[in-house]
């Protein structure tokens, strides 16, 4: 998948704010601090095409990018950051699952996780709204750099059990570049795909 082009399009709080073409798009998810804003500045070769911040909880709003005027990539609010105001915290549940319900045209979700921490209640939740609505999901291990071998087999292991996913987690690394090309390979399959960015009944 080459990048040919990268543009800030909006941000939206609700339904009535996302774009309403036909583009399908590729969707960012997971909790505040994963390295989301990072691995989508990767993914797009771009250094800061997504804001990144030292202060976990700084993505509030969903923020659209138009990708080769083709698609868009969507970076969703990052959840579970406790010291955001509490107004903050209870919006980004809803924003989230209002996205995953009222956007037929999702290609995919990619689901972001921490390989040094174990999936809490709120990453289940993604999960379980994901099937539900039917919506296609691949997952994804940031930070993989972190940790040894050895360690980095154990915590996809457990984190795979604990998701109960079909399959393990891609692992990467904004760092070393670990598994960044096989996401790319990955998001422009997804794309490809008949029907993508129509989500099946849940």
């Amino acid at each position: 998948m080459k990048i040919l082009s990268a543009k800030f399009m909006t941000s939206a709080a609700k339904p009535r704010q996302f774009p309403v073409d036909s583009k399908p798009q590729v969707a960012f998810a997971g909790r505040s601090n994963v390295g989301k804003s990072s691995l989508i500045n990767a993914i797009l070769n771009r250094k800061s095409l997504v804001k990144t911040s030292a202060t976990p909880g700084k993505t509030q709003l969903i923020n659209f990018f138009l990708i080769n005027e083709q698609f868009y990539c969507v970076d969703l609010p990052g959840y579970g950051y406790a010291k955001a105001p509490r107004s903050v915290v209870d919006e980004w549940a809803p924003m989230i699952e209002g996205y995953i319900r009222e956007s037929p045209q999702i290609a995919v979700v990619i689901v972001l996780l921490d390989i040094r921490r174990e999936p809490d209640a709120r990453d289940e939740r993604l999960v379980g709204w994901l099937a539900h609505y039917g919506v296609p999901a691949c997952y994804v291990l940031t930070k993989a750099d972190k940790l040894k071998r050895g360690e980095m087999t154990t915590a996809r292991q457990t984190i795979t059990k604990k998701l109960g996913l079909a399959a393990p987690p891609l692992l990467t690394s904004v760092k070393t570049g670990q598994g960044i090309v096989e996401l790319k390979a990955e998001i422009a399959r997804r794309l490809k795909e008949p029907g993508a960015g129509s989500q099946n009944p849940g």
